[in-house]
């Protein structure tokens, strides 16, 4: 997927390295994840098909997708162009089917009943790896065989024996929601852009923080924001959004021009267009973000700046930080009270323990009894959040004053540690 076939391309084993670490590693893993839990619910595809109406949101918008890649990939092949249909298989299994589908899937998984939601999710996943096995076997014929047979010899949907012998899938127009579409891929924009704030304001993902603030676009915008509103949330871990109209004031906006697109246009009137940026203000900055033009006269010469000629950015507020991409906005608020610090550390110590669990082998169905020393740095928090840790380590929490076997203290933030020890529970 570097270049078209036919172009000339040195021999490159680092950029080998890269396509099998970055393409078929996060294939395999999301294969092995979805082998792990099936193998421990007996899924083999036996039970009768989820109606496609019947599924969750989630599950809906991968399908979606996963119609809309077969249309793109068949499309890119009847065309000769194996390129752009290597590109679009690797954007789904990255972004869409490994980054947000079966993260955001997980707790599905997680479920101890074996639920119609869980064998929903089961199938889902399934046909979409089944459906890249067939739409990746030109290009890449051994993985692609071999992921289709692992799939295939459990659950027998097909006779053939190679994924070559199978004819290429059909688009389902019927499953294709180009409305759901758009709000996921809003969802996933809104998220990496609060995750890149944090990261920026050195806010770790496993502490809550309180609010973001999105400057409301349009009434679609509105609507299509809030009907992924818990997922945003969720991913981000952040307890509200606050949507705020962009003549509220809250927010004010920064331009300046950018001169390697102005320069080859209108090199020797540069000075003078850069002069009138500073003249520009929020209601100009704002009919060029919504008209896509914003018209100048200068020296009796009309100048046409596009989104492309200019830099827009937001004046981060005391307590908050801004980001900006496109015409999209997002607010931060980066205050943390006692409340929320609380949490923070009942976070920290159920990823921890998470981590225990998998060091010491033991079985992602295993109860736990979860012994923990008292210490007044984290006694009031995990006190608080005790139902939480419980559900999330599978666990059976006892807080003592002192401990008579101390198996392990990790640190959870900024030297606070937990002194704990964890045993297998008996049936």
């Amino acid at each position: 997927t570097n270049s078209q076939p036919w172009d000339n391309l040195k021999f490159d084993l680092g950029g080998i390295d890269e396509v099998r670490r970055k393409f078929f590693g996060t294939l395999y893993n999301t294969y092995a994840f979805f082998a792990l839990y099936a193998n421990i619910d007996g899924f083999t595809y036996r039970e009768e098909e989820m109606p496609f109406e019947r599924r969750s949101e989630l599950d809906r918008w991968i399908l979606s997708e996963l119609n809309s890649l077969i249309k793109i990939v068949d499309e890119a092949y009847a065309n000769y162009e194996p390129t752009k249909a290597g590109r679009a298989i690797q954007y789904f299994v990255n972004e869409h089917l490994s980054n947000w589908y079966v993260r955001l899937s997980r707790r599905v998984f997680w479920k101890g009943d074996y639920s119609k939601e869980k064998i929903a999710a089961y199938q889902t996943i399934y046909r979409s790896m089944e459906v890249v096995a067939q739409l990746m076997a030109p290009i890449a014929p051994f993985f692609a065989d071999r992921l289709f047979t692992d799939l295939n010899n459990i659950s027998n949907r097909f006779d053939d024996i190679s994924v070559h012998l199978t004819d290429f899938p059909l688009v389902d127009e019927t499953m294709i929601d180009k409305d759901l579409e758009e709000r996921m891929e809003l969802a996933q924009q809104i998220s990496s852009m609060a995750l890149s704030l944090r990261k920026k304001s050195n806010n770790r993902v496993r502490q809550p923080l309180n609010k973001i603030m999105i400057p409301v676009l349009n009434g679609k915008f509105k609507t299509q924001v809030q009907a992924v509103e818990k997922l945003i949330l969720s991913e981000v871990n952040v307890k509200s959004i606050e949507y705020i109209t962009e003549d509220s004031g809250v927010l004010v906006k920064k331009i300046k021009p950018n001169f390697k697109t102005l320069g080859p246009r209108y090199g020797k009137l540069m000075k003078q267009i850069a002069a009138s940026f500073n003249g520009f203000n929020q209601d100009d900055i704002k009919k060029l973000e919504q008209e896509k033009e914003y018209h100048l006269t200068i020296n009796e010469q009309e100048v046409v700046i596009t989104p492309e000629d200019v830099e827009i950015s937001t004046e981060d507020i005391p307590g908050w930080i801004v980001a900006n991409q496109g015409n999209l906005t997002v607010a931060l608020d980066i205050s943390i009270t006692p409340e929320l610090k609380q949490e923070g550390l009942a976070r920290e110590l159920v990823n921890r323990v998470q981590n225990i669990r998998k060091e010491t082998g033991l079985e992602v169905t295993d109860h736990i009894v979860l012994t923990i020393e008292k210490n007044k740095e984290t006694e009031e928090a995990f006190t608080a959040f005790t139902e939480y840790i419980c559900s999330e380590t599978l666990a059976e929490l006892e807080m003592v004053e002192k401990l008579d076997e101390i198996t392990h203290e990790p640190e959870l933030i900024d030297g606070i540690t937990a002194k704990i020890a964890i045993h297998k529970k008996e049936k």
